[in-house]
């Protein structure tokens, strides 16, 4: 074993842990030495989504310890930079995140931080929205998204709600580097300040404010919502009654909040399976729209009764959608700005940019995580060159406004059935809608895998050595398309160095490769443009098998 990991886990072993954990690592010792190391192969550091891992002992799982070393690092970093001293906290519905959320607060509290607490779960949304509504300092939110039950995570979010960048993330991972304790207050400390409906009513007061229609043509949505088990229904259902919608029908199965998703195993809203009931429901009843919110709310599944079957609507086409919506609506109203602005992910569709420059608005590439969209809200607020529309990226996470700075499931829920209410009207639905753009912008599909490696140092080591392997001998070609380009992030290009490479082919596709942020893992993004043509829906199959055997031959590659 490495000598670093097996330092790290005498530390345990010798250090200030309860003996529960300690007499774990010795059951491990002698059991599965396999899984003691991937427990302790390394520290859990800020990714693109925060620190996220299965739960567990080791410094490498999540857990008090872990969770009390982080929040003690953010802690003695907003004393160096003197941020405002106060720090919002939620929770979501997974086991042991009240308890991590108690024990961030705790350490905060211990600081002589002022922190407010949520009572119960709360949405992710709700967290960066409580940040900038109490004028916090930073904010935490203790959730792994849409990871199966063993996984837990923790996000931090800085004083303008948006989740921690350079230098801020860098800055609270270099202070972990020097915890070695941490102060802790008891849970009835006076720095600690429980919060309830007041935050609730101040979010849905701020997007009541935000419809682009009034409430006409509303009424007679039918609007099937699932949470997935997760925080979304502590305001979604109030959120679209808000704005003129009928009370939604929820699918009961997974509408209780619980951290085992018995009725969603995988609770993602990309994968098919976790909608599966809705979609049967929303067919049998002969329902709108179906609309699932991942377990943090932060994140937003569609679905579409469309002729005789309901059409699952990828991430990368709702995102087409509304900022169609959006900057067509605007224009209409001559409200649209002079320097308007969207900003989409390097891994989301290209077709978002040919939107944009339609209605003359500046599209903007980040690098993967929504935390880069809000950064560009933050750099331009204040200014009228240019001024943020729209931000969105391909794994279903939008944001139409910025009254809260992470995407925010909750309100794109509101937007989508805006624009569902509108296209029933017309008496078309969203995938009508979907295919006038491909007919106005040409079909894009795009399709996306992952290759899952061991929770171990040599797993992380396969993740390395392939990303290397790629830069020093890329193909020629894949699936017989010559490669007209590649683009590796961590040369020169505007955006910040990253582990990304992406390879344009002659055909106009283009393949993304580029490791997990937060698992050891590859993911690989492919997107293809094919020429509209009738019948639309032979035109789509051709494109998205052609997409298929080019991801899968990449596979091979690598």
């Amino acid at each position: 074993m490495n000598p670093e990991i097996e330092k790290r886990i005498t530390s345990w072993l010798e250090g200030p842990f309860d003996e529960k954990s300690k007499e774990e690592i010795r059951t491990l010792q002698k059991t599965n030495p396999e899984e003691l190391e991937a427990a302790f192969f390394q520290t859990l550091a800020f990714g693109t989504g925060g620190m996220r891992g299965i739960m567990g002992v080791g410094t490498n799982r999540m857990n008090i310890y872990t969770v009390r070393l982080a929040t003690q690092a953010l802690a003695n970093y907003l004393k160096k930079t003197k941020e405002k001293g106060h720090v919002f906290i939620g929770y979501d519905v997974r086991h042991n995140s009240k308890e991590f959320a108690q024990e961030a607060a705790r350490v905060l509290a211990g600081n002589g931080i002022q922190v407010y607490l949520t009572k119960e779960v709360c949405p992710t949304p709700l967290v960066s929205f409580g940040c900038r509504y109490f004028q916090c300092g930073a904010a935490i939110v203790i959730t792994a998204s849409h990871n199966p039950p063993q996984y837990n995570g923790y996000k931090a979010y800085w004083s303008d709600g948006g989740q921690l960048v350079p230098p801020h993330d860098v800055g609270v991972m270099q202070e972990a580097k020097s915890v070695t304790e941490w102060k802790l207050d008891p849970l009835d400390s006076p720095r600690i300040q429980w919060v309830g409906e007041e935050i609730d009513k101040a979010y849905l007061k701020a997007l009541s404010n935000s419809s682009f229609i009034s409430k006409r043509n509303k009424d007679s949505m039918r609007i099937y919502y699932t949470n997935l088990h997760g925080t979304g229904l502590r305001l979604t259902p109030a959120a679209l009654k808000e704005w003129g919608f009928p009370p939604v029908i929820q699918v009961a199965p997974q509408a209780s909040l619980d951290g085992s998703f018995p009725f969603a195993r995988t609770p993602n809203p990309e994968d098919p399976s976790s909608l599966k009931l809705g979609m049967d429901l929303l067919l049998q009843e002969k329902g709108d729209i179906l609309l699932a919110t991942d377990p943090d709310a932060d994140r937003v599944g569609v679905a579409v009764r469309y002729q005789e079957g309901a059409i699952r609507l990828s991430g990368n086409q709702v995102a087409c959608l509304l900022l169609q919506y959006v900057l067509s609506t605007l224009k209409e109203k001559n409200l649209l700005p002079k320097h308007a602005a969207c900003v989409k992910s390097i891994v989301t569709t290209e077709m978002f940019r040919k939107i944009a420059k339609h209605f003359g608005a500046t599209c903007v590439d980040v690098l993967t995580g929504f935390k880069y969209i809000a950064e560009k809200i933050h750099q331009w607020e204040g200014k009228n060159d240019p001024q943020y529309i729209f931000g969105a990226e391909e794994s279903c996470g939008y944001l139409f406004h910025t009254f809260a700075r992470d995407k925010d499931a909750i309100s794109a829920c509101c937007l989508v059935a805006e624009l569902a209410s509108l296209a029933k009207f017309e008496n078309v639905t969203l995938v009508d809608l979907l295919y006038r753009l491909y007919h106005q912008y040409g079909i894009h599909r795009e399709m996306q895998q992952s290759l899952s490696f061991s929770e171990t140092e040599e797993g992380l080591h396969q993740v390395n050595s392939i990303m290397e392997s790629l830069r020093k001998n890329p193909p020629a070609s894949i699936a017989g398309k010559r490669i007209t380009s590649i683009t590796d992030y961590l040369k020169e290009t505007p955006l910040p160095k990253s582990d990304v490479i992406s390879f344009q082919l002659e055909d106009q596709t283009q393949l993304i490769v580029r490791p997990s942020g937060t698992e050891p893992k590859l993911k690989i993004y492919g997107e293809a443009v094919e020429a509209a043509s009738n019948p639309i829906e032979k035109a789509i199959a051709a494109c998205d098998l052609r997409l298929m055997n080019q991801i899968q031959d990449l596979r091979l590659q690598l």
